[in-house]
């Protein structure tokens, strides 16, 4: 039997990428030696950003997975290393793309990246529920999709997606944001702290500063879409994210009663005050399908918190801003909706034919066809000379 030559070994590593990084293993300077001896059997040592990588069980998986699919090989002995200070500097500056100052890399010129801000006027509305779910049903689009839990102090989602103790691997001061099986990447203040359960008691100036590292000392990679979701009302965050990320543009969660609808006009407002655009409404919790109808193949809907919310939000704030802003979704009340986010496993995955899920999916297609907005974004240009 022929041994398998260096080229072949490398260009199967090549397949093999970072789980956290979301890049080959071979460009991110991971593969340390490679041999194979006259038995076929490849000897090699991959180095781990850190020592203690969690996804360390999936980068041995990956790259045996890879190396015994080349003709020739007949087995693999992986050692997994620890990169030195060096190396994870050289890592670092790769990353940066030889940029010594980190930016909000959704706020520069060219960056094609949709950012969507998940807004509420109050608490208690699904919003978090909304965000997670829509990042899901983005993700089976086949967009490469990111999270940030900008909810300093009531963060849930993390444990929506079932990462509630996973903590992000840090390259020097780079952080990695915490991948899901679902494939969509996520950070949280709750991931940074050390304890689940301490709490956050912060201001002004520290909550501006959390949502800046969450959004620049974070290699999110090239990513197709980011969801923010925000505190409910129109506090620091809503202003700090208006003057870090102009061009985000904003999606208004309520649910149907006249005091929901209220406070939800005013998140709208504020984000127009910061010169982003409301590119719609979700109404969550619209209405109760009657399950004894519904298993009578009937439809009846118990509007248990009233109607019209949705409605009212998305005309009046139309008004106010002189353009057309709609109601993307009506998401029923759905047992299975509440049960999903407590499991760590939303509703589009665990049960997509669900109705619930099937007006979320819906809402989610209806973003991702919308093109990236110019509104707020800088466009690069440069005067050379003055009239």
């Amino acid at each position: 039997m022929t041994s398998p030559t260096r080229e072949q070994l490398d260009a199967a590593l090549a397949t093999v990428n970072d789980p956290e990084i979301k890049r080959p293993i071979t460009d991110l300077g991971m593969v340390d030696t490679v041999e194979v001896d006259d038995a076929g059997v490849v000897h090699l040592t991959v180095l781990l950003t850190v020592a203690g990588c969690p996804l360390k069980d999936t980068i041995n998986r990956d790259v045996t997975a890879a190396l015994e699919r080349v003709p020739g090989v007949t087995g693999v002995d992986l050692t997994l290393g620890v990169m030195t200070a060096e190396q994870r500097t050289g890592l670092r500056e790769t990353l940066q793309g030889g940029q010594a100052q980190r930016e909000i890399p959704f706020s520069q010129p060219g960056n094609l990246t949709k950012v969507y801000a998940i807004a509420s006027g109050k608490g208690g509305v699904g919003k978090s529920s909304v965000t997670v779910n829509l990042a899901l049903s983005l993700a089976q689009q086949g967009l490469k999709v990111g999270v940030v839990d900008a909810d300093i102090y009531g963060h849930s989602v993390p444990a929506m997606l079932g990462v509630a103790d996973s903590r992000p691997t840090q390259v020097d001061d780079l952080i990695m944001p915490v991948p899901t099986p679902s494939g969509v990447s996520v950070i949280s203040i709750g991931m940074l702290k050390p304890r689940r359960d301490q709490v956050v008691a912060w201001r002004g100036p520290m909550l501006d500063r959390a949502l800046v590292q969450m959004l620049s000392d974070v290699f999110w990679g090239d990513i197709d879409v980011l969801l923010l979701d925000l505190p409910p009302g129109t506090g620091d965050i809503a202003i700090s994210l208006g003057q870090h990320l102009p061009g985000a543009e904003v999606v208004v969660v309520t649910t149907p009663q006249e005091a929901a609808a209220e406070v939800a006009e005013r998140a709208g407002t504020m984000a127009s005050m910061m010169h982003q655009r409301v590119v719609g409404v979700v109404e969550n919790m619209s209405y109760l399908p009657c399950p004894h109808c519904t298993a009578e193949g009937k439809e009846h809907r118990l509007e248990v918190f009233g109607s019209g919310g949705g409605d009212r939000v998305a005309t009046t704030l139309g008004q106010r801003f002189g353009y057309d802003v709609p109601v993307l979704g009506r998401i029923p009340l759905d047992m299975s909706l509440r049960e999903g986010g407590d499991a760590g496993k939303p509703i589009v995955e665990s049960d997509p034919t669900a109705p619930a899920a099937k007006e979320l999916t819906q809402v989610a297609t209806r973003l991702s066809g919308r093109g990236r907005g110019l509104a707020g974004m800088q466009l690069g240009l440069t005067p050379t000379s003055k009239f």
